[in-house]
């Protein structure tokens, strides 16, 4: 059944192994702040630096592009630039709220976990990165949705972006609690999904690809089908409320590397992937295969749009997936005032808040 409402170089390797756990340590919890209204400033200038936070998949491709290719970089000028990597949305939730974070791209679910653990203070949805890229795939004698109860369903961590729409799909099936959910690293799924230890995974690009070219698995649901015009925001871009506050100079810098990331891509589509690929082999040791990162990229579509009127069918979701107990107010969450003026700046149309913007 469908749902009703449906209206994403390095500076150095050292850098980019630059772990959670020492940047969390060495860095104290920043004080909570009364959340500004959108657009209101402090301003104090451009940052010092600007730490980024960003996953190696291929749902990040304006990320890993933004940072291969220097586009970040570029347009922060002084501002020093620190990316770090994580594997989960939650583990990157933790850094926003301990204050080692002060951007990040990450997923839609747990971009609102971080706003409701934080009553609405912590951090603010800006911009948008990737709409699609992610399947459920199965074994094939799985041919319809009660063909999964009694079997292993896996999603990369518990209530990150995947887990909740699995479990929301579930839910809508009557099916939930019948089939065994459990969370993974990707690297790990496809290794089980090999030895027969899972039989389904709900999984974002480029393991949803990787499982179907090197598992045999193939894909019972493109999440696509589920969404009016088959978008819904996979990864968005997170800003920490106290550094935009500060430095909307520097958020705005941000936001034009992220716009010249996805303008790129979309003019060299093959120097795109090499540029991914690149990022991919220097964060995991390995680049993918080129069927595989093409397969992928024809799964997602980048867009700075956060496409902000799907959020509260989304946190209704979490509810419906037994992930939240309640569903999140979202007043205040969105500000696109910075993005906005970086697009109009750019001579493309602006995007719409969808009333999140007022508390």
């Amino acid at each position: 059944m469908k749902r009703t409402l449906r209206t994403s170089r390095v500076l150095a390797a050292g850098v980019i192994a630059v772990s959670l756990l020492a940047s969390a340590c060495s860095r104290a919890a920043e004080p909570s702040t009364p959340a500004p209204a959108p657009g209101q400033s402090t301003d104090k200038g451009p940052a010092a630096e600007l730490r980024l936070g960003y996953f190696p998949n291929v749902t990040h491709t304006s990320a890993l592009i933004g940072l291969e290719k220097g586009f970040f970089a570029k347009e922060l000028g002084n501002t020093k630039l620190v990316p770090t990597k994580f594997n989960d949305g939650p583990t990157e939730v933790g850094a926003f709220l301990g204050g080692s974070l002060d951007a990040g791209f990450i997923g839609s679910g747990p971009a609102i976990n971080a706003f409701a653990k934080s009553k609405g203070e912590a951090v603010r949805l800006v911009a948008g990165g990737t709409s699609g890229g992610a399947q459920l795939v199965t074994t094939a004698e799985i041919t319809k949705p009660e063909d999964l109860v009694g079997k292993v369903v896996v999603t990369p961590a518990l209530g990150n972006t995947q887990d909740v729409s699995l479990k929301k799909w579930l839910a809508d099936k009557g099916l939930l609690g019948k089939v065994t959910v459990t969370n993974r690293e990707n690297a790990q799924t496809l290794d089980a999904f090999k030895k027969g230890e899972v039989q389904a995974a709900w999984l974002p690009e480029p393991w949803s690809s990787r499982l179907v070219l090197e598992a045999g698995a193939k894909v019972f649901l493109d999440e696509k089908e589920l969404w009016k015009d088959g978008k819904f925001p996979t990864t968005v871009l997170l800003v920490r409320t106290q550094f935009l506050q500060d430095h909307p100079q520097t958020v705005q810098a941000l936001l034009r590397g992220l716009l010249a990331a996805n303008d790129y891509a979309k003019a060299n589509e093959a120097d795109a992937k090499a540029a991914v690929n690149k990022q991919l082999e220097a964060l995991t040791g390995k680049a993918l295969a080129q069927k595989t990162i093409d397969r992928a990229f024809t799964s997602i579509s980048l867009d700075t749009d956060p496409l902000a009127a799907t959020f509260p069918q989304l946190s209704k979701d979490a509810v419906t997936a037994k992930v939240a107990d309640k569903e999140t107010n979202l007043a205040g969450f969105v500000d696109v005032t910075n993005l906005n003026a970086v697009l109009k700046a750019a001579g493309k149309p602006e995007v719409d808040a969808a009333g999140l913007d007022k508390k």
